[in-house]
């Protein structure tokens, strides 16, 4: 792997995983605890990310763009007394010690609390051999925090066998890296970029790996490592022709183009086929069943046409279905709830049993909750969410969390949040907000409410006052009623 002018090599990262495994095994945990990693993309992510897999440990990854209240919430819920993170990263690990008692830290960087733990330290002095942890098939050693569909606090369990079904997903679906190869990932290994390191591991292949997304960086990198194979969301991919930095550049040495986690705007995608010609592999998953469960391969990107308003027929190594509200199939041409029955779906939520019962429709049927139609070749098209769930950038936000911090303002009577079609984002949080009498903030004031509770990603870019805002004859909020007519002519 490469992280910036750091290189490790194959045995760097098994050793420093074990290291790093032998030192978290000494400290207690090992086959069925759990630990929190806060970590940015950096050198350590790989190695730690190992490390817990081979001590047992089921990782508990947050999201570094979460808000202080949120990651704390988050290791409340798992139960998690010892958190890794790293050094850039220190002062938000010492506001959640500070938060929560009991809550253990390990640094990986000078830039430790005295006290804590030095993991960075602590690897140097442990021993270079493989653990060999006994591990079973189907021991949790993911806890994934998805807002998901439901707006409520769940997290995704995956097992050690789930965790290699998704290797093998991932193979046989949408990459055949050789030793030759390099993947480029720029967004946050926590998602679904990280889920590409181990197969490219597997086959030998290298992993470069970007702090983050800058278009000039990116393409720079392309060309500097001989990229391969890129993995992004329709947001970057806009980036890349809005910022310019293509034009001229050498990305001759990418052959595949893997996208998703977003809806990609149909005429984006064919400015991006024009430009890189036929490189383009679109996956359908979800945290609960990652990472593919549909696929639109290159085939169907070259005959084009409404096919790119797809997403694909089933992944190899997955069953689709879709249902009714009674779970009977629909006909070919009729709308139903996807359901997917796969090897590398979840275990199940943690301590979210009722959740569980809505989600598993029986004889391992997994409900997505989204709606599709299927074509008579086996297409599907997604149609509408079950929810209202907006995609962002590739990030998910539930409309009630939105809501409930916009509520906290004094001069908030009523509000609801839909999404709004964005030229860079896909999809824009966009709120309707309707004011106390005598009330007048501004925008600004109500997103700087919202910023100090949830990330910023979840922040609304467009605030609309109205004077109501249009319900059901029970009190429900309408939201398609506010939310369609800013899609009017949208694809």
């Amino acid at each position: 792997m490469v992280v910036g002018d750091r290189e490790l090599s194959f045995r760097d990262v098994d050793e420093l995983s074990n290291r790093v495994a032998n030192v978290l095994i000494g400290l207690g945990y090992g086959r069925g605890s759990r630990v929190g990693l806060l970590l940015n993309n950096e050198l350590w992510s790989v190695p730690v990310d190992f490390a817990c897999v081979k001590a047992g440990i089921a990782r508990v990854p947050l999201n570094a763009r979460l808000s202080l209240a949120e990651q704390a919430k988050m290791l409340t819920d798992a139960d998690v007394s010892l958190l890794v993170h790293g050094a850039d990263l220190t002062e938000r690990a010492l506001a959640l010690a500070d938060e929560l008692d009991g809550l253990r830290l390990a640094g990986l960087g000078p830039r430790n609390r005295a006290g804590d733990l030095d993991l960075a330290t602590e690897t140097e002095r442990a021993a270079a051999a493989d653990p060999l942890a006994p591990v079973e098939p189907d021991d949790v050693l993911l806890v994934l925090y998805t807002s998901g569909t439901t707006g409520t606090l769940k997290a995704a369990k995956h097992t050690q066998a789930s965790y290699a079904a998704i290797s093998t997903n991932i193979l046989a679906n949408l990459v055949s890296p050789g030793r030759d190869d390099a993947m480029l990932h720029a967004a946050s290994l926590i998602h679904a970029s990280g889920t590409f390191l181990l197969p490219y591991w597997l086959r030998g292949a290298r992993s470069v790996v970007l702090p983050g997304f800058d278009p000039d960086t990116y393409v720079r990198a392309i060309g500097e490592h001989r990229i391969t194979g890129v993995n992004l969301v329709p947001t970057m991919l806009g980036m890349l022709f809005t910022s310019g930095v293509l034009d001229g550049a050498d990305v001759s040495t990418v052959d595949t183009i893997v996208y998703g986690a977003s809806p990609m705007p149909r005429p984006l995608l064919e400015q991006g086929l024009e430009f890189f010609g036929n490189r383009f592999v679109q996956y359908y998953g979800q945290t609960e069943a990652p990472l593919c469960q549909t696929v639109l391969d290159k085939a169907d990107h070259a005959e084009g046409g409404a096919l790119l308003g797809s997403c694909g027929q089933p992944a190899v190594d997955a069953e689709i279905m879709l249902a009714d509200a009674d779970g009977a199939p629909v006909a070919p041409g009729e709308i139903g709830e996807i359901r997917v029955r796969a090897p590398f779906t979840m275990a199940g939520y943690h301590r979210a049993p009722e959740l569980d019962r809505e989600t598993f429709a029986g004889e391992g049927w997994l409900r997505t909750r989204d709606l599709a139609r299927a074509d008579e070749r086996g297409y599907l098209y997604l149609v509408d969410r079950a929810s209202d769930m907006i995609v962002t950038g590739g990030y998910n936000v539930y409309p009630r969390e939105v809501e409930d911090a916009l509520l906290a303002h004094p001069a908030v009577a009523e509000c609801a949040v839909v999404s709004a079609p964005d030229p860079t984002w896909v999809e824009a949080v966009t709120a309707f907000v309707v004011l106390r009498r005598g009330a007048g903030p501004s925008a600004d004031e109500l997103r700087d409410v919202v910023r100090e509770r949830l990330a910023r990603y979840k922040v609304p870019r467009q605030i609309h006052f109205v004077d109501t805002i249009p319900k059901s004859p029970v009190g429900k909020i309408l939201r398609r009623a506010l939310r369609d007519p800013l899609w009017t002519g949208q694809d």
